[in-house]
């Protein structure tokens, strides 16, 4: 897969699964838009890492809960670039607390950006993209929460199981102009907290996962470069889960 000439924007791009998959982009030659709020030393430094490497990096503060600065933030990149080929929604938060506790801002806070931002970008660039006639949206979901549940986290899981309805409508709605909008959902990932949990939940989990290990983040970001790219064409509206088993 090449991405030569493309132009990639990623959320929550600054650290984690959102850094894995920018360098990725990066890598296969796409210019790309490292998109971050409250990092910006360390969406600075996936930048730097991008242009002395020979790649195109640039990089933007917006919280995407704000349709304001999405906008801002979409009109900056076409200004630059001239064109936005691929959307990846992969900024996201959890705050857990069992639902009999859980406040109602904490309620909120996480479908306002899990959800509400996966909107407020969408919405903004697919005016740019049926322009082109051409477009690939891929939004990040969760097995875990959005498809199967876990306690202490309705929220979280209402928030990506929201994800997944939400993209299966807007692929129906932009077909037509060659946009394609899809969701990679992960299982457990051995990033972030996937690597915090207490090893006795750890190995409580494994025991449910037929293949016995979490997945690297590489394993994940294969499958948004994959619908990211021309071989992925004929595929939209769909979920691919990657949980070595998981959920089957």
């Amino acid at each position: 897969m090449t991405f030569k000439n493309k132009v990639a924007v990623i959320t929550g791009s600054s650290r984690g699964l959102g850094k894995h998959i920018t360098l990725a982009f990066a890598r296969k030659g796409a210019s790309v838009v490292v998109n971050y709020l409250k990092r910006q030393d360390l969406a600075k430094r996936v930048v730097d890492l991008i242009n002395s490497s020979g790649g195109v990096a640039v990089s933007y503060r917006t919280d995407v809960r704000n349709a304001k600065e999405v906008n801002v933030m979409i009109e900056k990149i076409i200004e630059k670039f001239g064109k936005i080929d691929i959307l990846v929604n992969n900024a996201g938060v959890h705050e857990d607390a069992r639902v009999v506790n859980m406040a109602e801002d904490t309620w909120k806070d996480v479908l306002s950006v899990n959800l509400t931002g996966v909107f407020n970008c969408t919405k903004a660039v697919i005016p740019v993209m049926m322009k082109q006639n051409y477009g690939r949206i891929i939004n990040i979901s969760s097995v875990v929460g959005g498809q199967i549940g876990i306690i202490g986290a309705a929220n979280y899981a209402t928030s990506k199981a929201g994800v997944i309805g939400f993209t299966r409508c807007v692929a129906k709605e932009v077909a037509k102009h060659g946009i394609t909008a899809n969701i990679v959902a992960p299982g457990y990932v051995n990033i972030g907290m996937g690597k915090r949990l207490p090893s006795e939940f750890k190995k409580k989990i494994l025991s449910q996962i037929p293949i016995d290990r979490f997945a690297e983040p590489r394993e994940v970001v294969e499958a948004v470069l994959f619908l990211a790219s021309d071989s992925a064409s004929y595929i939209t509206g769909q979920v691919i889960n990657i949980d070595g088993g998981f959920s089957a």
